[in-house]
């Protein structure tokens, strides 16, 4: 049950935003097995003055329209399904919306099942 949240520069239309969400969740159901139908997922868009690339950090060179990706999942993953979990989504946001791959920044929370609350207030994974 990944919870995705995406953070953006504002500026972008609702259809950009829409295959922002769409691509990474068939990135996840291609990659590590998400769930079908397991779309909860968020995007923020972020003034200029509330938004930071940190540039040139890693060696990489980011534009103003970096994507941030954060991924909160249940924790197990081999490194190797992360990894491909990485590619899948810089690979499909180049090829829709366009996002240049330098741009695809994605963070990963790993959580036990027991931190988990789908509703009703009952931890249905525990």
């Amino acid at each position: 049950m990944p919870l995705t949240h995406i953070s953006l520069k504002k500026g972008k239309s609702p259809e950009y935003r829409q295959t922002l969400l769409e691509q990474v969740y068939l990135a996840m159901r291609e990659t590590i097995d998400s769930p079908e139908n397991d779309r909860f997922a968020t995007i923020t868009e972020l003034e200029a003055g509330n938004f930071n690339n940190s540039g040139n950090y890693a060696g990489i060179d980011r534009s103003d329209d970096v994507v941030f990706i954060q991924i909160t999942l249940n924790a197990g993953r081999t490194i190797e399904k992360k990894k491909a979990l990485y590619a899948e989504i810089a690979k499909r946001l180049k090829a829709d919306p366009g996002v240049r791959p330098e741009d695809v920044v994605i963070s990963l929370l790993e959580v036990s099942k027991e931190n988990w609350s789908l509703g009703n207030g009952v931890a249905q994974y525990a």
